[in-house]
């Protein structure tokens, strides 16, 4: 094609445009014109990634140029039509710009409206929009102001693929087995559920720039917890400012609400509407595109990210929400048999955010279970729920020692086969040179066991984690002296490791993951790993670790989860060295095993 899939750029100002290509090495390219004629620009790009070739030109047409003495003047309402000919427009991005309004209108309808870094010159990075559903017609791009030398709306280009769809996943820091978002932020997992084979991970998403912002909700799904397939967007904000805030998910398998439509069961989503109220989407095509509920909101208050469960006993539905008066902070809980009518039953105070409920047995006894309640921090309280009000029996306790951990949600509806509890937290940490920021923790499994100090919940990593073991080195019965590294030539950046110590006369032994030590204090009986400690009891004289390492984090989980660890670290470039210590005397390494990992994405 030529010339039609971008027709000309309007505003107050006429001023000269420039044209680019469709990948990140050719965005970077500047691509200009004579600023003393009128000059159309051609460019034709020809170039694969995977099985998928395309071929696109864009055209951009220039005017005489605005003669302003102030460079950083703002145009007001410039605006640009494409005719849509591809699924993505590839958007560029500056990290500090000033955020810039953007609108996509259609039919006179806005289709999109958010905040943008929008890069006036060479990009930090581009991120894209999904303009799929308005193929083969005319879109208006509006940009409420525009610096007068910009030239960011003219680089906006069409493309079959994502922009740097050739590196994705190469990335210096990007995560190999936990999951982020091919671009932009992300933050609370949500919607959580698990459905015909797929666990589905919705999240709290920026699609369009490094920082927290215009929240959607992103979408993945994966067979095994382990390999993502990132989808197009599952919630979009219904205007500007409405936002899509954090929630849950649910089957409908007894069609309650009535949504059901075919003959597939119904995944309901719960979420906040910033502008509206506790609000609920339905899905009627495996959890790809959501119907927001004309009765919405289902509930209003003052408080924010609802988690829907099923109460069997009851045989009605549940809402767990943060609830926010004026003295206090908690979650209320409310009551419902079809998920649009809800009846508020009570209230719990000291929790602030993203709230969860649900029932495990204790030490995998069914006939002896308890309920756990807990927020944004993970700190849980333990207790028994009787559809309407949680009973506290003990707690709150810590859960998380690390610095990578909030707002966790836990799966619904894992078949009565598998029965697990399995856990995803937002993990905290990016890097400022990335496409993408922070990611997802590696899922854990929960479960509440009987300790010296009464029921406690413990975390371990799934199961799963096995599926990329890849080389393994593994070591019996070492009796381990000062100074000695049995794991002295070992390399890599991505492991999952297996100890346990039996403590002789050490005063402190541990690991060393590329140069940062993990390291576990006899006499005071404290782990450490960078500024974090836990308290860990030696257990007939023997202390356990696992440790999954990834490019941006180091998780440990102690004593078979006891203690959960999560470290956000980026560690030096430099060093994929591995060490096993002893200080201060010897220690018997009954078990070490250490496996490296393969990366989890498909390149």
């Amino acid at each position: 094609m030529e010339g039609d899939a971008s027709l000309p750029l309007t505003s107050t100002h006429t001023r000269n445009l420039a044209s680019c290509g469709f990948h990140d090495k050719m965005h970077k390219k500047e691509w200009r014109t004579n600023k003393k004629m009128k000059k159309k620009i051609i460019f034709v790009g020809v170039f694969v990634w995977g099985a998928v070739v395309m071929m696109s030109a864009l055209a951009a047409i220039s005017a005489e140029p605005v003669v302003s003495n102030d460079p950083k003047q703002q145009i007001e309402a410039a605006q640009r039509q494409l005719q849509i000919e591809h699924r993505y427009l590839h958007l560029p991005v500056r990290n500090g710009a000033p955020k810039q309004r953007m609108k996509f209108v259609v039919d006179d309808h806005t289709v999109r409206d958010f905040e943008i870094e929008l890069a006036d010159e060479t990009p930090d990075f581009w991120v894209f929009s999904d303009v799929s559903p308005f193929l083969r017609q005319t879109l208006t791009i509006h940009m409420d102001s525009l610096p007068a030398n910009s030239q960011g709306l003219a680089s906006i280009a069409q493309a079959d693929v994502i922009p740097g769809a050739e590196e994705l996943y190469q990335e210096k820091y990007r995560p190999q087995f936990h999951f982020t978002s091919r671009r932009g932020w992300n933050n609370d997992p949500n919607g959580l559920v698990y459905f015909d084979g797929e666990y589905h991970l919705y999240y709290q998403h920026n699609p369009y720039g490094w920082n927290w912002g215009n929240m959607h909700w992103g979408h993945a799904v994966s067979p095994d917890l382990v390999h993502w397939n990132e989808l197009p967007i599952a919630l979009y904000p219904r205007q500007f400012g409405d936002w899509c805030f954090s929630g849950g998910a649910v089957v409908d398998w007894e069609n309650t609400a009535g949504f059901k439509s075919g003959d597939e069961d119904v995944i309901v989503a719960s979420y906040t509407s910033t502008g509206r109220g506790e609000c609920i989407a339905y899905s009627n095509d495996r959890g790809r595109t959501f119907t927001d509920y004309e009765g919405n909101p289902v509930v209003k208050h003052r408080g924010r990210d609802p988690k829907i469960i099923w109460y069997a006993p009851g045989k009605h539905w549940v809402m767990a929400v943060y609830d926010e008066l004026e003295d206090s902070r908690g979650i209320a809980f409310y009551t419902s048999v079809d998920l649009k009518n809800w009846a508020r039953q009570s209230r719990i105070v000291e929790y602030y955010e993203c709230p969860e409920i649900f029932e495990l047995p204790v030490d995998g006894n069914e006939t002896n279970k308890k309920w756990v309640v807990y927020a944004a921090d993970g700190e849980y309280a333990i207790g028994s729920f009787d559809g309407k009000t949680f009973t506290k029996e003990s707690g709150k306790h810590r859960f998380n020692y690390g610095n990578c951990f909030y707002a966790s949600q836990t799966y619904s509806d894992i078949p009565p086969e598998d029965g697990r509890r399995i856990q995803i937290a937002w993990g905290r940490i990016g890097h400022r040179d990335m496409p993408f920021n922070q990611m997802m923790n590696f899922p854990v499994e929960l479960t509440l066991r009987t300790t010296d100090e009464g029921i406690r919940m413990f975390a371990q990593p799934v199961k799963e984690i096995e599926i990329l073991h890849r080389k393994d080195h593994v070591r019996e019965n070492v009796i381990l002296q000062p100074g000695e590294n049995p794991l002295a030539g070992i390399k890599g950046d991505l492991f999952d490791i297996r100890v346990e110590w039996e403590i002789a006369d050490a005063v402190e032994c541990g690991l060393f993951v590329r140069g940062i030590p993990i390291t576990y204090d006899v006499g005071k009986q404290e782990l450490t790993c960078l500024d974090k400690i836990a308290p860990l009891k030696v257990e007939k004289r023997k202390i356990t670790l696992q440790v999954l390492v990834d490019r941006m984090s180091i998780e440990i989980f102690a004593n078979d989860g006891g203690i959960y660890m999560p470290i956000g670290v980026i560690p030096d470039d430099g060093d994929h060295s591995l060490g096993i210590f002893s200080k201060g005397g010897i220690t018997k390494v009954n078990s070490l095993k250490v496996y490296e990992l393969n990366s989890a994405w498909k390149y």
